[in-house]
């Protein structure tokens, strides 16, 4: 079900994409998660003027792209190698993004469900 959509039926368990979790990120987790590390600091995307949509935990891999492209221009298609990896690692975060939004999804449904069993 479409997230608009979800909304509109259900928006006690709906979670808005841009909130933060309203749940702790290690419940559920017996021996904890791996925690993400952002690879390119901020000094390093403000020097190769990278725009805001690409600063995400993917900016190494991009920074490293466009270095291959500024260096083999007009020859771009030399870059397909680290196209891909920035390619995989831009889905991998999708991924992993939309299985957080299920999970906190999941976890507003339980408590809605718990709340009407405690009413009851």
């Amino acid at each position: 079900m479409g997230s608009g959509l979800a909304l509109m039926i259900k928006p006690e368990v709906t979670p808005m994409g841009d909130d933060p979790p309203s749940f702790d990120a290690m419940l559920g987790f017996k021996n904890g998660r791996k925690p993400r590390v952002m690879v390119a600091t901020q000094q390093e995307m403000r020097a190769a003027r990278i725009e805001d949509e690409f600063r995400d935990y993917c900016a190494h891999h991009y920074l490293q792209l466009e270095v291959c492209r500024r260096e083999n221009f007009p020859w771009v298609m030399k870059c397909g190698a680290e196209k891909h990896k920035w390619d995989v690692c831009a889905y991998e975060d999708y991924v992993l993004r939309m299985k957080e939004y299920e999970r906190e999804r999941r976890l507003l449904e339980r408590q809605c469900k718990k709340k009407q069993a405690a009413a009851a």
